[in-house]
Parts: structure tokens; C-alpha cells; sequence
């Protein structure tokens, strides 16, 4: 460990670091000593340098969460071969990232990559795509390069993040600028259309030859004063959200001039500039001129625009992360039919099978409200066509059996059958066909089903387990050539309807499902609705080991499961051995409802991402007092229900925190509202949380914070914490009342606050 601001040094190296901003972690310790050596030639600061080797027993979200508290660190950047404990690390990533980036480099993308470093650090490597979708999930920045760790510190410590992906290039060479577009739109960027009222602008001082486009090409001739007016008047675009100057050294270019005329654009108003000086000697000076200012200097484009893409794309991912999903609805419809479904999968255990039928596959996503196509059981030929009847023709017929899954390989679907002496005939051709391909004893029937005459896609929703991260989803173009077609996405459960979204934009699927060549968009509301409740799926019922929807047939009408697959854990799996998700899901189990003293019904329940705009109508029914003696100070209502704020408030990580809401249907208009608060926050390395309350002005008095606080205690030991505290204004006799009578200790602090503790 290396603290350059304390002149800590315990490490073998005789240098210490040169104090800086970037926090550096390995788990190489030849890595270090590299970049050590690197960073003297570079003049590359360091607020922490860190190796941790094999992680025996500070592992990267104990670091991750001492460097988001440092006030050295600005960001935090790490050479990693093996993540350790998933859920640690994506707690404290998500939980810092938001604030200070987080860059990593991770080895063993490769499968022999990847065994030399499980071999290394003797850990169990998971798959690479699903640590790709982790990252991203936790709002972690991953590069390919060792150089791009740093440049993106570099950039990310001296520019602001931008708020798209659009760039406008100002350059004095024509090639150069052609080399940045294709980097920029090879990483998904995009060029900037230049606006009218920019366009005249420019045609108002630049020569008449100039490109008249994107890249803004000011020819080989300009001096300083056309370089800066041109960057000037560019970065007033509307259109663009970042900037690339470029210089190539010519007979009547002056590099060091130029960049002392450019060093006053280091802050456009939010909108990143980053340089590229090509050449050697007769730039160095001009480069050190930039840098000074704190405009990021490469000396290709191409790595200029690297480094934009990779902010814009960091900017992206958390915003993606904390977008307000979709307010769910109040029906009862809503609510899975848990038992059923429990009482299926122990059905199966009890009688030693790990493969769902297809009919019991089908119940379990029904149980969580997830449409399917209608189907009858028939053990004989006659049943199977009076099931047909029933359904009327055409129909489907398809193997039932508790050991074969992929029906198609053993002949097991017959399509498109019009009468009944057809499914009778089907009825023994899938028979025979098993008895040829399988066994025997693998039919037990078959399943009759009405044939979806439907105009439409098919996908495929799926999941599986990683060694690393545990239950992973997959979302992509389905039916009995997804093998081949491989257009796929990842996510990690639970998802939100934002989350099954991008999820979704990853495939090539997703353009058709916007609506293509005259068919109309399909439903994309219900498929996400769809989505995430196949995520709960996954997230409740820990015995399901994999789990399919192939095909999920959907339309601008519909969306109709047409198969599904249940696999479950083998039974020698015992419950404390299951795969746990790498996020924490919804905690259902401090769900409770309540009955205020004027006998309105309450919901406690944990806090959703959803909540955000009931949040903010919550927030405008506090007076200026409640505000003051919440938060000790008048914070202003714009300022509590900004977005910024609020998405901390909302998207919470259950394994870090608790905000339970008392929440009712309203009498005026019947729409759920909260009306009460309790924060519980654990308290960084203490087996302590710390707790604040807000009750609505129009419901206090009525016993809804009394009940607040009794459940957090209820969570508070089911949790296994030491101490609850909570710190209370003098004056507010109602709080410090409720406490006392919970057994709360009290302390008056230096500051005028008391000091409320209970050991539990």
C-alpha cells in the first residue's frame, strides 16, 4: 500500500508516488511496479496505490468503498485478472460510480487468458460477456489498453462527462479528421450536424474552401486567432456535445502559439475538449500548454476519439442505470401466485426430477402473469382429439414428457393439424418417433394446443447460471435457429422495464421489433413488462437452475409464450449451496400491511425505483418545519426532488440500505401515495446503521411513524446489526418520544443535536 498524501510507503518499491488524484488498484504486483516506473516518466499522480494479490482478506468492494470517501480520489482505476465476491464488488462500484469513475482493465478475455490468470490467483473465472454486463451494470468502465486506463483518468480528472455522443472536429488537415470519424463511429459516436445559425457563422470568417462540414477543416494555413474562433463558435453548437481540435505542424502553422490562444476554451459550459498535436518536437511545447490547462492532448486523433467515446459511453450506462422506469400498477393481477408455483417445483424435487414439463413450465410463467398459449394434456389418441375439437383447427401436438426438452430433435412438434383424425395420427408418429430416437417410457402423452395464427417475432427469454455472478438473463431472436442467428443480449436480474430496454437495444432484432418495412411497432411496454417479470421469476425462486421462453411469439396485438423450459438444481444441491444473484433483488420478505388509528389501510414496504414520482408528490406535502427537523436545515423543494437526488433515494442497493414507505390508495383519486419514510444506512465498516424519518404534514399524529420505526427495527435484527442510531433536533419532543419508548439511549452532542442509540 502506497498513500502519497500521507507519505505512507509499505511497499518494496524506494520511491514513493507523486501525490495525485488516481487511485490505483492491482492485482499485479509486476503491474505496479510498471506503472510505477511509468508514472515518474509521465508526471502521473497518485492519491492510493494498492496491490491485493489473491484478495485472502480485503477484496475490491472494501476497497472500491474507502477510495468513494477518500476526498483525494477523483477516480479509480484497476488492473484486475479476478472479480472475488461479485456482489461486493458491484455494491460498492454502483455505489462510488456515480461519483467518481471507475476504470478497469480486466485480464483473461481470452479462454487461455483466462485459465493463465485463474491459475494466477487461484480463483474460478466466470464468462467474460457476463462480466461485461456486470460492469456496465454498476456504472464500471472497462478498456482494452493498459495506456487507455490512464488516458480515460486523465480525461475523465480535467473535462466534464458529455451528455451524448456527438462530436464536432476542428482540424487544419483533411485526413486526420478522416482518421477521427471512423474511430468515432467504429465506437458507436456520432458526428455532429453542424446547425444552420453555426453554418453561417463559420462561412462568415473562414475562407470560402473550407470543408463546409463535419470535420470543420480550416485548411493548412490557419493561424491561432481561426483556430480559436472557429473552436469558439463551434462549441456553441446545439448539436454537439464534445470537441476534437486536431493539429498537424505545416510551414505556416505555429503549434505552441496556437495551443496558448486555445488554453482559455479548457471549460465550454460542459462540454468536453480534448486535442490532438501530431508530431514530435515542434509540438511538445504546445502539448505542455494544454495539458497545463487541462485540455486532454493525444498524439493520434484516433485515441482522442477513443477516450470520447468510452465518456459518452460511461455518461450513457448511468444514465441507463438510474433512469425513472415505469410506474408499475396497482392490480391485484399483478401479484404472482407464489404458492403454485412452489408447489410445482417441490413436486418435481420430491419425485427426483430436474426437468419441468412443458405444461408445468408453462404454469410457473403463468403464475407470474406471463401469457401463454392455452394447451390440454391427453395421455390416448381419442383425448388428444377431443382437445382438438374443443380448441378448434388447426392445432398443435407436441410431446409430453418429464425427461425430453428439445421436442424437435426426437420429432416431437407437429404443426398445423385440421382435423382429428390428423391428430390422431400425430398422436402415434410422436410416439413412435420417441420410441426410435429416445425411450420408450419418455412419452407420457401429449400436449394439444390451438395454432397461434399470429403475424409476428420470435424470441427467446432466457436464463442461466454463472460460477461468478449466479442467474444471468438472456434476451434475443428466438425459435429453432437461435443457435445459429446468436443474436443475443445478456442482463443481470432483476431488471426494471428501463434495464429490459437496453437490454433489448443490444440485439438486431430490436429494429425490427420497432416496426419495419409497413409492420407496426410491436408492444414494447408489455415486453418489457414480460421481461422483468421473467427476471422476478429468477430472482424468487432460487431452485430454478434454468429457464427458457423459446419461441415468445410477439405481434402489435400480442405476445404469447408459445414453449418454455424449466430446468431445476440437481437434488443434491442443498438450499445454502444455491446460486445467489450478484444484485440483491426486491426485498418482498418486509412487505406488511398496516391499519392506522383512523383505520386506513397502509402498505410498508421497501422502496422501488418506481417510487420516484410519487417521491416528488410526497416531498411538496412537507412544511418548512417537517424539512428542518429531517434534515436540520431548510433544503429547498427543488432541491430534494431533483432527479439527481431522488434516483439515490429511489434505486437503492438493498445489501448497503433500507428506505421503507408507508404508502395508501388516495381518497380523492384512489392512485397510490406515500406519506412516511424511514431511512435505515448502514454505516461504512460498522455493523451499525444510522436512521431518518419523514411523515407527511397531513398524516402525522395518526401512528404512521410509530409503525415506521417499529419495522425498521424488525429489519434492523433480521439484518443482524449491532446498534440502530439516529441523530434529533432538541425541539422535536414527537421523535425523541417514539425512541424512548423503543428503549433508545440518549446523548446531547457538542453540535446541539442528541444522540439516539438502541443496541439490538
Amino acid at each position: 500500500v502506497m498513500m502519497p498524501h500521507r507519505n505512507l510507503n509499505a511497499t518494496f518499491a524506494g520511491s514513493m508516488a507523486r501525490p495525485g488524484n488516481v487511485a490505483f488498484i492491482s492485482q499485479s504486483g509486476a503491474i505496479c511496479t510498471a506503472v510505477l516506473d511509468w508514472s515518474f516518466n509521465e508526471n502521473v499522480g497518485f492519491s492510493a496505490f494498492i496491490s491485493i494479490g489473491s484478495m485472502l482478506d480485503v477484496g475490491w468492494g472494501d476497497l472500491i468503498s474507502y477510495l468513494g470517501d477518500d476526498p483525494n480520489t477523483k477516480s479509480i482505476v484497476i488492473y484486475m485478472e479476478s472479480i472475488g465476491n461479485a456482489r461486493a464488488f458491484l455494491s460498492a462500484a454502483k455505489e462510488v460510480a456515480r461519483d467518481k469513475p471507475i476504470i478497469v482493465i480486466k485480464a483473461g478475455r481470452t479462454e487461455q487468458a483466462a485459465h493463465a490468470a485463474a491459475s494466477h490467483t487461484g480463483s474460478l473465472t466466470g464468462s467474460d460477456e457476463v462480466l461485461d454486463v456486470a460492469f456496465r451494470r454498476a456504472g464500471v468502465l472497462r478498456v482494452d489498453r493498459i495506456a487507455d486506463i490512464f488516458y480515460t483518468a486523465e480525461v475523465f480528472a480535467k473535462q466534464p462527462r458529455p451528455k451524448g455522443r456527438r462530436m464536432t472536429i476542428v482540424t487544419n488537415a483533411g485526413g486526420p479528421g478522416v482518421l477521427a470519424t471512423d474511430a468515432l463511429i467504429m465506437g458507436e459516436g456520432e458526428m455532429a450536424e453542424i446547425s444552420p445559425e453555426i453554418m453561417a457563422e463559420l462561412n462568415s470568417f473562414l475562407p470560402s474552401a473550407w470543408s463546409h462540414n463535419n470535420p470543420i477543416d480550416i485548411l493548412g494555413d490557419a493561424d491561432p486567432q481561426r483556430y480559436a474562433r472557429a473552436l469558439e463558435i463551434a462549441a456553441k453548437d446545439p448539436n454537439t456535445d464534445g470537441l476534437l481540435v486536431i493539429l498537424t505542424p505545416q510551414d505556416m502553422t505555429d503549434p505552441t502559439r496556437t495551443a496558448e490562444e486555445l488554453k482559455q476554451y479548457a471549460d465550454l459550459g460542459g462540454k468536453p475538449v480534448l486535442a490532438s498535436w501530431m508530431g514530435g518536437a515542434s509540438v511538445r511545447a504546445g502539448v505542455e500548454i494544454l495539458n497545463r490547462a487541462n485540455i486532454p492532448t493525444f498524439e493520434y486523433p484516433d485515441t482522442a476519439m477513443r477516450m470520447f467515446n468510452y465518456m459518452w459511453r460511461y455518461n450513457y450506462n448511468l444514465a441507463s442505470i438510474y433512469e425513472t422506469p415505469a410506474l408499475p400498477t396497482d392490480s391485484e393481477d399483478d401479484t404472482p401466485n407464489r404458492a403454485l408455483v412452489d408447489q410445482i417445483i417441490q413436486k418435481a424435487r420430491q419425485t427426483g426430477r430436474t426437468i419441468l414439463t412443458e405444461d408445468e413450465s408453462k404454469q410457473v410463467l403463468a403464475a407470474y402473469g406471463i401469457p401463454v398459449v392455452p394447451q390440454d394434456i391427453a395421455t390416448t389418441e381419442d383425448d388428444a382429439a377431443k382437445s382438438a375439437d374443443k380448441f378448434g383447427y388447426p392445432v398443435v401436438v407436441k410431446i409430453h414428457s418429464e425427461t425430453i426438452t428439445h421436442k424437435t430433435d426426437v420429432g416431437g412438434v407437429i404443426l398445423n393439424l385440421q382435423n382429428a383424425e390428423e391428430v390422431k395420427g400425430a398422436f402415434r408418429r410422436i410416439q413412435a418417433a420417441v420410441a426410435e430416437k429416445a425411450k420408450p417410457s419418455d412419452f407420457l402423452g401429449v400436449s394439444v394446443q390451438p395454432m397461434v395464427k399470429m403475424e409476428g417475432y420470435e424470441l427467446i427469454v432466457g436464463s442461466s447460471i454463472d460460477p461468478q455472478f449466479g442467474p444471468v438473463l438472456l434476451f434475443g431472436s428466438g425459435g429453432t435457429l437461435v443457435e445459429v442467428f446468436k443474436d443475443r443480449a445478456l442482463g443481470l436480474p432483476p431488471l426494471t422495464t428501463t434495464l429490459a430496454r437496453r437490454m433489448m437495444e443490444q440485439t438486431k432484432i430490436y429494429e425490427a421489433l420497432k416496426g419495419i418495412r409497413g409492420r407496426p411497432p410491436v408492444d414494447q411496454a408489455a415486453l418489457e413488462k414480460i421481461m422483468v417479470r421473467f427476471s422476478q421469476i429468477v430472482t424468487e425462486q432460487p431452485w430454478i437452475k434454468e429457464m427458457d421462453i423459446n419461441p415468445l411469439l410477439v405481434s402489435h396485438e400480442r405476445l404469447l409464450a408459445l414453449d418454455a423450459r424449466v430446468v431445476l438444481h440437481d437434488a443434491s444441491v442443498t438450499e445454502d449451496q444455491l446460486p445467489r444473484t450478484a444484485i440483491r433483488p426486491y426485498p418482498t420478505q418486509y412487505i406488511t400491511d398496516w391499519v392506522s388509528n383512523d383505520k386506513t389501510t397502509f402498505s410498508i414496504r421497501p422502496i422501488r425505483p418506481e417510487d420516484e414520482p410519487l417521491m416528488v408528490k410526497f416531498h411538496e406535502t412537507l412544511s418548512e418545519q417537517t424539512v428542518y427537523m429531517r434534515y436540520f436545515s431548510q433544503m429547498q423543494l427543488q432541491q430534494r426532488i431533483s432527479h439527481e437526488r431522488l434516483s439515490r433515494v429511489c434505486f437503492i442497493d438493498y445489501d448497503r440500505e433500507m428506505i421503507l414507505v408507508g404508502t395508501r390508495k388516495s381518497p380523492q383519486n384512489g392512485e397510490s401515495e406515500i406519506l412516511g419514510t424511514m431511512r435505515i444506512s448502514r454505516l461504512p465498516g460498522r455493523n451499525d446503521a444510522e436512521f431518518g424519518m419523514l411523515i407527511s404534514d397531513s398524516y402525522q399524529g395518526h401512528g404512521l411513524g410509530k409503525e415506521l420505526l417499529l419495522r425498521s427495527l424488525d429489519y434492523a435484527r433480521t439484518e443482524k446489526l449491532s446498534h440502530i442510531v439516529g441523530y434529533i433536533l432538541p425541539e422535536n419532543e414527537r421523535m425523541l418520544a417514539m425512541c424512548k419508548e423503543q428503549g433508545f439511549t440518549f446523548e446531547k452532542m457538542d453540535s446541539g443535536y442528541i444522540r439516539a442509540v438502541l443496541t439490538l
